[in-house]
């Protein structure tokens, strides 16, 4: 059991999109009396389910999940936002005795979470006139833009993801610093945080993706969309710019074919989970299990009492 000198531990399961976290998070909080938290971005939004390999509370093992479900689609979450919610959450589930399993494919939420990490100013003057410039450019000419003024945060930041674009020359233009010099530093805000990565070869998680996007498809993507744009998903700033939602929309628009916005939504996720890959990989407090190690729930418990000495405190 947790003592003084033990604490209970903060545990994030991270890696790439379909590299098994989900699993891996759910057998770890079965063993370790915890509860889920969300880290995905868009899982937090209302109807967003088959796109965001949502998992259905059937398939939750009776295992609480929090920040599922909070918002529609209409709204947006900043990271800040994000980062409250979240550890309010932890605190929460911390004090009543139970483990925190963190786990989701956002690199930066859940750095937020675990990291020391200061959010600088926002002026939505400047925010408002950037976002119309967006609309009016598109990403790719903002990004150029940032890569000129913050190379290290370009490099970081997909030429695709314009809010993430948008909030990087916001911070420049109100600090005079690189937006990089905001992000967060490998420091953890609770030493008694853990981060669990989930590794595979590439070519399997390619077959991975691929499988995965051609089932959500089948499950019914394009008629999720078809609901969510009911509900006004194209005013959302965040939910629309989704992987898998942005391609059925294109689909729907008459721009894409039904093979093209499959094949488009494959290469988009298979990018984002480089992405994701290379973000992680140079957090070295990441240890490493492999997605298809037999003792694989053994050895991601032996690397949480490395770092947390519950061996010598002693875990039931």
């Amino acid at each position: 059991m947790p003592t003084d000198a033990y604490p209970i531990p903060i545990v994030a399961i991270v890696g790439s999109t379909a590299s098994g976290k989900t699993g891996l998070s759910l057998d770890l909080a079965a063993r370790l009396g915890g509860e889920i938290v969300n880290t995905d971005a868009m899982q937090l939004y209302r109807g967003m389910d088959v796109g965001t390999a949502k998992l259905p509370p059937s398939q939750r093992r009776g295992i609480e999940h929090h920040l599922l479900d909070r918002l529609d689609v209409t709204q947006t979450a900043t990271v800040h936002d994000f980062q409250g919610w979240a550890r309010e959450a932890i605190g929460d589930i911390r004090g009543r005795g139970a483990t925190p399993v963190l786990v989701g494919g956002s690199a930066l939420y859940t750095r937020a979470i675990l990291d020391r990490f200061d959010f600088p100013g926002t002026d939505e003057s400047l925010r408002r006139e950037l976002e119309e410039e967006l609309a009016t450019v598109g990403t790719q000419a903002l990004h150029r833009r940032l890569a000129g003024l913050d190379a290290e945060a370009a490099a970081k930041i997909g030429p695709d993801n314009g809010r993430r674009i948008v909030r990087a020359l916001e911070v420049i233009a109100l600090t005079g610093r690189p937006y990089s010099a905001s992000l967060p530093t490998p420091t953890y805000a609770d030493p008694h945080s853990v981060q669990i990565g989930v590794d595979i070869d590439r070519p399997t998680l390619d077959a991975r993706i691929g499988e995965r996007v051609r089932q959500m498809y089948a499950d019914g993507l394009v008629e999720e969309v078809e609901r969510l744009l009911d509900l006004g998903l194209e005013r959302g700033q965040t939910a629309r710019r989704a992987i898998g939602y942005r391609e059925a929309i294109a689909f729907l628009r008459g721009e894409l074919s039904h093979e093209e916005a499959i094949v488009q939504t494959q290469a988009a996720t298979r990018r984002f989970a480089r992405r994701q890959d290379g973000w992680f990989r140079k957090d070295p407090r990441v240890a490493w299990v492999r997605f298809d190690d037999p003792e694989l729930v053994e050895k991601a418990l032996a690397a949480l009492d490395r770092s947390t000495g519950a061996e010598q405190g002693g875990r039931t």
